[in-house]
C-alpha cells in the first residue's frame, strides 16, 4: 500500500476536474481526496495497491480529464491509513 500525492496544474478548477477525479480513484479501488488549493491547482491524495496508483496518475496525465491539465508534479509515500472512501473537498 502506497500514498501518491500529486499536484496538477492547468485550468483544473471549476471544470468538473475533481469529480472526474473522485470517479476514477473509486473505479481503481482508491481512497483520499481531490482538494483545491488557492493557486489554481488541484492536489490528489490517494492510497492503496501502487499499480492502482500508478494508472491513476497515468489518467490525469493523458489529456482526457475536464480541463486543461499543463502538469503534474507527484510524490510516493508510505500509506497513512484510516482514509474511507475517495472525497472532493
Amino acid at each position: 500500500m502506497v500514498r501518491l500525492t500529486a499536484w496538477v496544474r492547468g485550468r483544473v478548477q471549476g471544470v468538473g476536474f475533481r469529480w472526474w477525479t473522485r470517479a476514477r480513484a473509486l473505479e481503481l479501488g482508491l481512497v483520499g481526496w481531490a482538494s483545491n488549493l488557492a493557486d489554481g491547482r488541484v492536489e490528489v491524495v490517494a492510497e492503496g495497491p501502487r499499480e492502482s496508483c500508478e494508472r491513476l496518475l497515468s489518467l490525469l496525465r493523458t489529456g482526457d480529464t475536464p480541463g486543461h491539465v499543463e502538469g503534474v508534479v507527484e510524490r510516493w509515500s508510505d500509506a497513512k491509513r484510516g482514509i474511507a472512501g475517495f472525497v472532493e473537498r
